[in-house]
C-alpha cells in the first residue's frame, strides 16, 4: 500500500517548551486514521503540521515521497485539505461561495469556473446537505450547519489527503454519523486518505482503521481501536479510569468513563 506521509524524527518546539515529539508515524494511502488524547496533548499540532502549516516544526515529514517543506503551495493545496479545529466564522459569504472558494486550488490560473468545477461545488453541498443552504449567509447559520459547509468546501477541492480536526464536535449525533458514513464512503470510493482528530473515542472506534494516541506531545500507542483502546492505554492517556468493553452492535471496543475514577501515577 502506498505511503502518504511518511514522519521522522519530527519534534515541534515552542518558546523553550517541547509541544510535540519527537514523532516517528506513517500513513497509507486511503487510510482513516484517528488521533485521540487528552486535551493540550499535541493533537492539533500534529494536524498543523502535516498540513504544513507549523512553522515551529523539526525532523522530516514526505507527502507521497516528498518533502513537505520542498512541495510548491499550489500543488499542496490540491493535494490537501485541511478543516482545523476553530475556522473563520465571519466570512461575509453566502453557503455556496463559502463552498466555492474551496475550489480554487482546482482551477485554472485565470480562475475561470468550469463546468467540472459547477458539478463539484453542487455535488459537495448535496453530499452535507447543506444544497438547502445555498444562498444563506454563513453567519447566519448554527454552529453544526457552519461545520457541514466548511466539510463541504474541504472536499469540494477533490483532495488526495482530508486533515480534519475535531470535524464532528458541534454535531448532534445524527449529523455526527452521516459525517462520519460520508467520509467513509468517499474514503472507500475513491482512494481518500483520511487523517482527523478527535475526543470522542467511541466514534473513533467505530471508524479509525489505525488510531494514534497521545499525551504530552508523545505517542504512547498505535494501531487498531483494540489495540489502543485498552483500559491501561487509556488510563495512562487520561489519568482517569475507563472501562473498557465491547459495543454489541459494531463488535468495535466501547469506552466509558467511571465516575470517582481519577487515576493517580503515584499509586501504581
Amino acid at each position: 500500500m502506498t505511503t502518504v506521509y511518511a514522519v521522522q524524527g519530527l519534534t515541534v518546539d515552542i518558546s523553550g517548551r517541547r509541544i510535540l515529539g519527537p514523532l516517528d508515524l506513517t500513513v497509507k494511502k486511503g487510510e482513516c486514521c484517528i488521533i485521540v488524547g487528552p486535551n493540550g496533548s499535541g493533537k492539533s499540532t500534529l494536524l498543523r503540521a502535516l498540513a504544513g502549516h507549523e512553522r515551529h516544526c523539526q525532523g522530516r515529514i514526505t507527502l507521497l515521497g516528498v518533502a513537505l517543506s520542498s512541495l510548491p503551495p499550489a500543488r499542496m493545496a490540491r493535494s490537501v485539505a485541511h478543516l482545523p479545529q476553530s475556522p473563520e466564522a465571519d466570512i461575509p459569504f453566502t453557503v455556496e461561495m463559502t463552498v466555492r472558494l474551496g475550489r480554487a486550488p482546482r482551477m485554472g490560473w485565470l480562475g475561470l469556473e468550469t463546468r467540472r468545477d459547477k458539478e463539484a461545488v453542487q455535488r459537495s453541498m448535496d453530499m452535507t446537505n447543506v444544497a438547502h443552504l445555498a444562498k444563506r449567509g454563513l453567519g447566519t447559520l448554527s454552529g453544526g450547519e457552519r461545520a457541514r459547509v466548511l466539510l463541504a468546501q474541504a472536499l469540494c477541492r477533490e483532495p488526495d489527503v482530508l486533515l480534519l480536526d475535531e470535524p464532528t464536535a458541534s454535531l448532534d449525533p445524527g449529523h455526527q454519523m452521516r459525517v462520519m458514513d460520508l467520509l467513509e464512503h468517499i474514503r472507500l470510493e475513491h482512494g481518500l486518505t483520511v487523517v482527523m482528530v478527535s475526543h470522542d473515542l467511541n466514534l473513533a472506534s467505530a471508524y479509525a482503521e489505525r488510531m494514534l494516541l497521545v499525551r504530552e506531545g508523545t505517542l504512547i500507542a498505535e494501531g487498531c481501536p483494540v489495540d489502543v483502546l485498552s483500559e491501561g492505554h487509556l488510563a495512562d492517556a487520561y489519568d482517569w479510569n475507563l472501562a473498557v468493553d465491547s459495543n454489541p452492535f459494531t463488535g468495535t471496543p466501547r469506552v466509558t468513563a467511571l465516575p470517582g475514577g481519577c487515576f493517580s501515577r503515584s499509586s501504581g
